[in-house]
């Protein structure tokens, strides 16, 4: 199983590595610096090594912020993947992982602000011991310099009898920090899995505030509360020799007075790249925001589903991407990520919106969706398209053989790409390297099926027209029903289509067995590369991703399964 798993995510952890190697080495690097660096000699006098792991974890911090903007920079990831370096299967995997890379840099910038903060609450509490007699007579010496004229300082605190909470927040390095802390404390706590799903709203709103993190962490260095030996006092005083006479400092011309300047601030050099870039991502959505979309079809399906098709200029979309949906009848700030449910083949791109939220419930009844008859197309609100964007599911037709599960409304993804695989493989001029597709769709309801069991039986009847029977194969299974379900599933067994869905192939009552369907999978296509897509919760996920590594062969020559999951 090691085996397996190192033959599917070597690169995965060759980058994962990588990134942690940077992060080490940045820390081990700067925390040698500062430990040794002369022009740091005396300012250790005072801080002691709280200063290393102040400065080390700044540095990482930066290291970090330059990096959490690329994984959700949409239309970098789009160019990416266009590229000819990119479009390996492999490399195209890691763009998929894009959204697991951002969650573990953001929790690298948690862990480094908080070492950050923590030393430096150590050096404000030094600072401040400094300036007592209990302290020592250089550690004094060196708080008082300052004081007179010529003399430059280098502890912040100037006086012992200062309260170091409203020095601290007197100061720009200190308000500045104490913003940086608030705004990375909401960030983290409204991305919990449990906020997301109750409000994407508040989700929403409080994410765009990395905004404000970004602007305060670029000032935040201009306080320049860590100071260190100018390098004009450095060839003048020669630290190793005058720490340890510094009764002799001034009086001979061998230790004059150490001057001392503060550190010049460096996060902006940082950050500068990801904030044009995000700025490009702006005006790439500002300039689409402005592009016309006409809305050409509305469906009100059951269980609170609408369908929306629409129409743009210039728009080309590939199986399986998703679109940013705005209405600015509702918010004028607000974009919300939808899958598109069309096929690239088709003259619109639709999607389906099911009712979830304070947005889509708002969403439903601009369009009219909850009354007897919609409005005319005149009076249907504006809504602004944002791209599309790729998603795992691209990757289907890559592969020989591609199977596809789906759990709920996990299922959108999947209609434009077995809409797609229909039209490609009853192309007369079209040769398609898929040439098997396992369908697997996990739901609790019966009244979940309805929309997607109408796609499922035009693509049962048009695929036995065509005599491609064999191309798809589909297995639906439900996994909650009550007592007078039960009793008309029973009744009507025996009829040659299915009593929930209507379809020719049955459903399955209760949850799929992984080991036995991956074992027939694996005895079925004995030397091919199959590749597993899945769109749905995170604990079915694991299961199936244990099942590719279980059933994979370790020989180059057997079978393959390739996991690939949708970011959510």
């Amino acid at each position: 199983q090691m085996g397996c798993w190192i033959l599917n995510e070597s690169l995965s952890v060759v980058l994962l590595l990588s990134w942690l190697g940077g992060n080490f080495y940045l820390f081990i690097d700067t925390f040698h610096w500062y430990q040794e660096e002369d022009a740091f000699l005396y300012t250790r006098v005072i801080l002691g090594s709280a200063l290393a792991w102040a400065r080390a974890s700044a540095v990482c911090l930066n290291y970090n912020c330059m990096l959490i903007l690329l994984p959700v920079s949409r239309n970098f990831i789009s160019f990416l993947r266009g590229t000819v370096f990119c479009c390996k299967g492999p490399w195209k995997r890691q763009l998929d992982k894009s959204l697991k890379f951002h969650k573990l840099v953001a929790y690298a910038i948690a862990i480094n602000a908080t070492i950050h903060i923590v030393a430096h609450v150590i050096n404000m509490e030094r600072y401040h011991a400094s300036q007592s007699r209990e302290a020592g007579e250089l550690p004094n010496k060196l708080s008082y310099l300052g004081n007179n004229p010529n003399e430059s300082y280098l502890n912040p605190i100037r006086k012992y009898d200062t309260n170091i909470i409203t020095e601290f927040l007197t100061t720009i390095a200190g308000v500045t920090g104490l913003v940086i802390s608030v705004v990375l404390i909401l960030i983290i706590t409204s991305s919990a899995e449990i906020i997301r799903e109750a409000s994407y709203e508040l989700f929403w709103y409080i994410h765009h505030m990395f905004v404000i993190f970004f602007i305060f962490l670029v000032i935040h260095g201009t306080g320049q509360i860590v100071r260190s030996q100018t390098l004009e006092s450095l060839m003048m005083h020669n630290v190793t020799y005058c720490k340890d006479h510094y009764t002799e400092w001034k009086e001979t011309t061998q230790c004059p007075l150490p001057q001392f300047s503060g550190n010049k601030p460096s996060a902006w050099k940082w950050v500068l790249g990801p904030m044009v870039l995000y700025m490009c991502e702006r005006i790439i959505r500002f300039w689409r925001f402005q592009q016309k979309v006409v809305i050409t079809k509305v469906v009100a399906h059951p269980s609170e589903v609408l369908e929306l098709q629409m129409k743009k200029r210039g728009f080309k979309m590939e199986p399986g991407q998703y679109i940013f949906l705005q209405c600015p009848s509702i918010s004028h700030l607000e974009w919300h990520p939808f899958t598109l449910t069309s096929a690239p083949e088709e003259d619109f791109f639709s999607i389906h919106i099911r009712v979830a939220g304070d947005w889509t419930e708002a969403l439903f009844k601009v369009f009219g969706a909850e009354e007897t008859s919609f409005k005319e197309p005149w009076m249907l609100p504006r809504l602004s398209v944002d791209g599309p964007f790729g998603a795992a599911v691209t990757n289907v037709f890559h592969y020989q053989v591609s199977v596809c599960i789906a759990a709920g409304i996990g299922v959108t993804p999947f209609a434009s790409v077995l809409k797609s695989i229909y039209y490609q493989s009853c192309a007369p001029h079209t040769e398609l390297k898929l040439n098997k597709v396992y369908f697997y769709w996990i739901c609790r309801v019966p009244c979940a099926f309805e929309w997607f069991a109408d796609l499922l039986f035009l693509l049962e009847a048009q695929m036995a027209e065509k005599g491609k029977t064999n191309f798809l194969s589909y297995h639906i299974f439900l996994t909650g029903w009550d007592e007078n379900q039960a009793a008309h599933i029973a009744l009507h067994w025996d009829e040659n289509v299915d009593a929930i869905t209507g379809l020719k192939q049955k459903t399955f009552y209760g949850r799929p067995n992984w080991n036995n369907e991956f074992r027939q999978l694996a005895y079925n296509h004995p030397s091919s590369n199959i590749g597993v897509f899945f769109c749905g919760p995170k604990a079915l996920s694991k299961t199936l991703q244990k099942m590719c590594v279980l059933y994979s062969s370790v020989d180059p020559k057997g079978v393959h399964f390739n996991y690939n999951k949708e970011n959510s």
